[in-house]
């Protein structure tokens, strides 16, 4: 049998007719549809007619440009579509293969985190290493930070530790936190604070959608000494934070970054050595880990970190006198 050809002498569907039905098939309207193909309409109706043919059934019900599903177009619709989709992974896996890697990467931030030089750097690389991927920066608020990685709305995020379970990461860097504080608290004058000079402070709180767990993690919830945090207002980014700080209606604890990135007139940024670090880490889904575009970005965030290693031993060398 040649290939191309069914038992009954026939030819298979193209891909490309599969995507102009599914194109249609979202318009029902074979103008619309055409323009959108960028295809002139007679060709596209051909191209349709040839897939019915092809397929032995009737899809659409025509009346002028307008159109219906038939019950076997409607049937036909996520088959055609399910297809085309896994044609757009193995030429995904092909590319990669390869040594390329084509399509759409989705980066979640949670708030300024793709700005950090560690992120910078690795968005650069990979725009260096795979021209041909195209690269999507979205901001995240705290609600969507977790969640839009479960759903496939992102497929990799900067975000900060620690992680829910089912959700994979790379370490990027780590760094001291501080207390944020309104310009008229009393310890704002402080350089240096301790969780037991702060725990009458009410804390800003974190909507119901966000883990527990991470929120009472970075509030140290509860202290040391076993007393459980007062939280206050609830804020779902990190903006919505820092004004309910300058507000006076409660301090919050960020990495020290936060004194670059968010620099305000009414708060106060002060050292809490006994916050312990924050972690910024390149996270992604499990079951994504192996795609190609995820497998790209987390190889050029790998190279980043040796280089990175590379450049702080070096410099340890240098200060310490030994070969590098």
């Amino acid at each position: 049998m040649r290939p191309g050809r069914r038992a009954n002498g026939t030819q298979e569907p193209t891909i490309h007719q599969l995507r102009l039905f599914l194109v249609l098939s979202e318009e029902l309207h074979f103008g619309r549809a055409s323009a959108r193909a960028y295809v002139t309409q007679p060709a596209f109706s051909q191209q349709i007619r040839s897939l019915e043919e092809r397929l032995g059934v009737v899809l659409v019900e025509r009346g002028g440009r307008a159109v219906r599903l038939t019950v076997a177009g409607q049937a036909l619709a996520d088959e055609a579509r399910a297809v085309v989709d896994a044609m757009a992974r193995l030429r995904e896996a092909a590319d990669f293969q390869a040594g390329a890697v084509r399509g759409r990467l989705r980066v979640g931030s949670l708030g300024a985190e793709a700005a950090m030089p560690y992120a910078q750097a690795i968005l650069a690389r990979l725009r260096r290493q795979q021209p041909g991927l195209e690269i999507e920066v979205r901001n995240l608020n705290f609600v969507e930070m977790f969640s839009t990685l479960v759903t496939g709305e992102v497929d990799a995020a900067f975000l900060r530790g620690p992680l829910p379970s089912g959700i994979q990461s790379l370490q990027l860097a780590t760094e001291t936190r501080v207390a944020v504080l309104s310009a008229d608290d009393p310890l704002a004058d402080r350089d240096s604070l301790t969780l037991a000079q702060l725990a009458d402070r009410t804390v800003v709180d974190m909507p119901p959608e966000v883990p527990r767990l991470w929120w009472d993690h970075l509030t140290v919830n509860p202290r040391p000494d076993g007393t459980r945090v007062r939280f206050g207002p609830v804020v779902r980014d990190t903006e919505a934070m820092v004004l309910a700080v300058t507000q006076g209606q409660a301090i919050t604890f960020l990495p020290s970054a936060a004194r670059r990135l968010y620099p305000r007139s009414g708060i106060v940024y002060v050292d809490v050595p006994d916050l312990g670090v924050s972690t910024a880490v390149l996270a992604w889904l499990q079951d994504n880990r192996d795609r190609p575009t995820v497998s790209a970005l987390r190889e050029a965030a790998r190279q980043i970190i040796q280089q990175a290693e590379r450049s702080g031993a070096q410099q340890v060398n240098k200060s310490t006198g030994t070969a590098g």
